[in-house]
């Protein structure tokens, strides 16, 4: 997997896992929601200043992004549109 696709893949798994919407995401590291979403569907590319706010937000490491998923495993499904933040803050 490449490395756009493995940081597509776990974006979207750790913020699904946390119950964080893009439009929460995005807010808290200070991005455009669209740009979270372009990272999403392997179309935009982060730089290392922004992957290491997205992480922060997330409160992961930042090699969590570059995790490669196990065989078989199923692509992360999103949350629906506007769903708040589990733990707010």
């Amino acid at each position: 997997m490449r490395g756009q696709a493995l940081l597509a893949w776990n974006l979207r798994r750790l913020r699904s896992a946390r119950g964080i919407s893009q439009e929460a995401l995005a807010a808290d590291a200070g991005v455009d929601r669209a740009y979270v979403s372009e990272l999403e569907r392997e179309r935009g590319n982060a730089t290392i200043k922004l992957l290491d706010r997205l992480a922060e937000v997330l409160e992961v490491n930042l090699v969590e992004f570059f995790r490669v998923p196990r065989a078989g495993s199923k692509r992360p499904k999103g949350l629906k549109s506007g769903r708040p933040r589990s733990d707010a803050r």
